[in-house]
């Protein structure tokens, strides 16, 4: 069997379409305007329009790409939120950021420890 055969399909959401508007400061990150439309491209008024924002910060590692959602009804009001999304997402990051290092930390395997499968000498 290729490996075509074994992956599974990849279709496209004939319900889920939008069109793309992109906009940006050049300097601080983008808005992405998000408008529902239909098979035919014609506008959805069924389904609200989204606004993501993206940007990135600086790490000791490098730079940290974040993009999330505005809560916005227009690009005006996304403008103006853009800065706290942008800080809320921070926060989320760091947060997810310090599980995983906690995770990581707490599978440390530590010879003597109980549990641990590593025998000392």
């Amino acid at each position: 069997m290729s490996q075509m055969e074994t992956s599974p399909e990849i279709n496209m959401d004939a319900t889920a379409l939008a069109r793309e508007e992109v906009y940006t400061d050049s300097r601080v990150g983008t808005i992405r305007k998000m408008t529902p439309v239909t098979i035919d491209g014609e506008t959805d008024n069924s389904r609200p329009v989204q606004f993501i924002g993206s940007t990135q910060i600086m790490t000791p590692g490098g730079a940290l790409p974040l993009t999330f959602e505005i809560e916005a009804d227009s690009l005006e009001s996304a403008v103006a939120g853009f800065g706290e999304a942008a800080q809320q997402a921070v926060e989320r990051t760091m947060e997810e950021l310090k599980e995983m290092q906690r995770q990581q930390a707490s599978s440390i395997v530590v010879p003597g420890r109980e549990g641990s499968k590593i025998q000392m000498p």
